[in-house]
């Protein structure tokens, strides 16, 4: 078995080290999410606080962790009579980003079920995390079917399988951790909210922690367990403080005085709902257990909003997470001083107490927090090229965005799960059963009983069970929804820098950003101008990165509209090479104009056909304005083989199923 990591050898990141520690003090806390960069120690922190957990006493032989104190009446594997259970060390379950849902709630027990001809329950990982951790790397890119099961989970402390005649009910109480990139993509509101906690983590600037975190590592990787006995003192100091603060967290006290001060801070930031109040209370009982003291302080209620509050208060998905601490200390003071109910507090520092530094995030960049500040680049700011001879405007701000209607492709994929594009798909309604082509990841039962049942005397069935062959076993088909790579090719030249309009048509990219954040798409960013176009954001998972990208794109120049689809054209051609799966659709918001270089209209014309023979789903979102108008864009929609809309069209009903109607055409004409 591999040595972890110790918990205690982990360098800096304090602020995650103390979230972690409060759950293991009070699971009641509900979890942690730690957000950062790739190569910050998440998971490796993560994976070394099971080893400092108390061990769980068990009723011998459940499969389900029942508590011989209080065993579950409804546990599958009970009825369990209270007596003495033994003891085992805390597990910590990772789920994979690929699971299955049967590997997740569990499921019927296919062999048994034909081989003995019995409903067995086969139970999945929930099951193995009761009273345990519940660990997913890579949170946010989990599927959404398998966030929806976690949310049932979490929110009733038990999960309910409901399936091929199985009808189960077990306890599932776990502390669930993720870890996540933002670069990757965002996680859904409703699972963001199920983390008690969130952390925000980022490699030290530091040259002697820098030193030390690449010293430490490398002695771990020659000699882990040798490393590991090095640590032993500390990582059992630790232990002894977790156990001395579970046994003191009864007796804390959360006077009126911190509960006024909780509800203000949570009214302050206008966080939905109530769950932030009772994360925050139950937050500043750990802190103050931690800290080995039983009354709750100022000081335990401020560090608890900023590990509680910052991924609450985000309002939509391009919001950065973050608190102002001005605004906080403002409020503790304004609903903080002595109260009555608190005659001799603890003076204690006015910082925040526990594992060190206070909890807030710090924008991008290590900026001033709020989600504005970022999108604000000031004018002359590196990063942008300047085309040659163009002449140059500020960023315009991008107008309030909107809901938009469903742009799809045509046709059924087998995709990435998501929610835009119909597809075959592991998860959705069950469509019909085919032969498995290699090997079976999801049997359709009733179709493999239909192709066996006519068999079974030349078999010589002798018993209840029923004889399969390889050759009897039918694969599932399903239909649901796919994610797509949805690569828009923005007009930044000198015909659409008009402030109002420029505006007017962020405001629609960003429309489309939060469509493609709801339904999971992968996202990518072209532009072109002056005398050429580039990549403003290669595809990828976070739209947040390409919202920051929009709104900090400067414009002027010529309208190189051919360069723009060619560019595109190769960020596609590299993608299906690296996604095979996914299917692109392509949404050009221009007005039509193509000026610069030789014979512009031309070469934008054969560069809009290559999109039409291969059939790539496109959009052109037509930004012409005036009483007189062109019609240059409806044009490029139809040597593109897509369609055309307004800015104005893009929030009618009309729309809705344009691309498919379109394209549908197209294929028939």
């Amino acid at each position: 078995m591999t040595t972890p990591f110790p918990f205690t050898a982990v360098v800096g990141q304090d602020d995650l080290r103390l979230a972690l520690l409060l759950n293991a003090v009070s699971p009641a806390v509900g979890g942690v999410l730690v957000r950062g960069e790739k190569g910050t120690a998440k998971s490796t922190a993560v994976r070394a606080l099971s080893a400092l957990l108390p061990e769980v006493a068990v009723v011998p032989g459940c499969r389900f962790s029942c508590d011989p104190a209080a065993p579950d009446p409804g546990c599958p594997d009970g009825p369990h009579e209270p007596g003495a259970g033994t003891a085992r060390p805390a597990r910590m379950v990772e789920l994979p980003v690929g699971a299955s849902e049967d590997r997740l709630v569990g499921a019927l027990d296919i062999e048994r079920a034909l081989s003995e001809g019995v409903k067995a329950f086969e139970p999945g990982l929930l099951a193995a995390a009761h009273r345990g951790i519940l660990y997913v790397d890579e949170v946010n890119l989990l599927h959404d079917h398998l966030v929806d099961l976690l949310l049932d989970a979490a929110a009733m402390g038990a999960s309910y399988v409901e399936r091929e005649g199985v009808s189960v009910r077990h306890a599932a109480r776990f502390l669930l951790v993720g870890t996540m990139n933002p670069e990757e993509g965002e996680l859904r509101p409703q699972l963001l909210d199920r983390f008690g906690l969130t952390v925000e983590v980022a490699a030290s600037r530091e040259p002697d922690q820098r030193v030390e975190v690449v010293r430490r590592r490398l002695a771990y990787d020659a000699d882990p367990a040798g490393f590991a006995a090095r640590w032993a003192e500390e990582e059992t100091a630790v232990r002894a403080r977790i156990a001395a603060a579970r046994e003191l967290l009864p007796r804390v006290r959360l006077g009126d005085g911190a509960l006024r001060q909780i509800a203000a801070t949570c009214a302050a930031f206008e966080v939905d709902g109530m769950r932030a109040d009772i994360v925050m209370a139950r937050t500043s009982t750990a802190l103050a257990a931690w800290a080995g003291r039983t009354e709750v302080l100022a000081e335990d209620v401020r560090q608890a909003a900023l590990l509680a509050l910052p991924h609450r208060r985000r309002r939509n998905p391009f919001d950065a997470p973050g608190l102002d601490e001005d605004k906080l200390d403002e409020t503790l003071e304004e609903f903080g001083g002595p109260q009555d109910d608190d005659p001799d507090p603890d003076p204690g520092p006015d910082g925040p107490g526990g594992g060190g530094g206070g909890g807030g995030e710090p924008a991008p960049g290590g900026g001033p927090q709020g989600g504005d500040a970022a999108a604000r680049p000031e004018a002359g700011e590196e990063g942008e090229p300047r085309p040659s001879g163009a002449f140059e405007q500020a960023p315009a701000r991008a107008a309030e965005p909107f809901r938009t209607k469903v742009l799809s492709v045509p046709g059924i994929g087998e995709g990435a799960a998501g929610r835009r594009s119909r597809a075959r798909t592991e998860h959705g309604r069950t469509t019909g059963a085919r032969r498995p082509r290699g090997a079976l990841t999801r049997l359709h039962l009733a179709a493999t009983v239909r192709a066996a049942a006519p068999h079974q005397r030349a078999r010589g069935r002798s018993g209840p069970g029923l004889v399969v062959r390889r050759d009897d076993l039918r694969q599932a088909t399903r239909e649901g929804r796919e994610g797509n790579l949805v690569l828009f090719v923005v007009d930044a030249s000198g015909s659409m820098a008009a402030r109002q309009r420029m505006g007017a048509v962020k405001g629609a990219v960003l429309s489309l950003l939060l469509d493609a954040y709801q339904r999971r798409d992968k996202v990518g960013l072209v532009t072109f101008r002056g005398s050429g176009a580039e990549v403003a954001l290669p595809p990828t998972s976070s739209v947040d990165a390409a919202a920051a990208r929009l709104q900090a794109l400067p414009t002027g120049g010529r309208t190189p509209l051919a360069a723009g689809l060619l560019k595109a054209h190769d960020v596609l051609r590299v993608e299906r090479l690296r996604d095979p799966a996914r299917r692109a659709l392509v949404v050009v918001v221009t007005d039509g104009r193509a000026t610069g270089g030789v014979e512009p209209v031309a070469r934008a014309s054969r560069a809009a056909r290559l999109f039409a023979a291969e059939g790539v789903a496109c959009v052109v979102v037509d930004c012409e304005t005036g009483p007189v108008r062109l019609g240059l864009a409806g044009r490029l929609a139809g040597e593109l083989g897509g369609a055309a809309v307004t800015l104005e069209e893009l929030r009618a009903d009309s729309i809705a199923g344009l691309v498919r109607e379109v394209q549908g055409n197209r294929r028939a004409a």
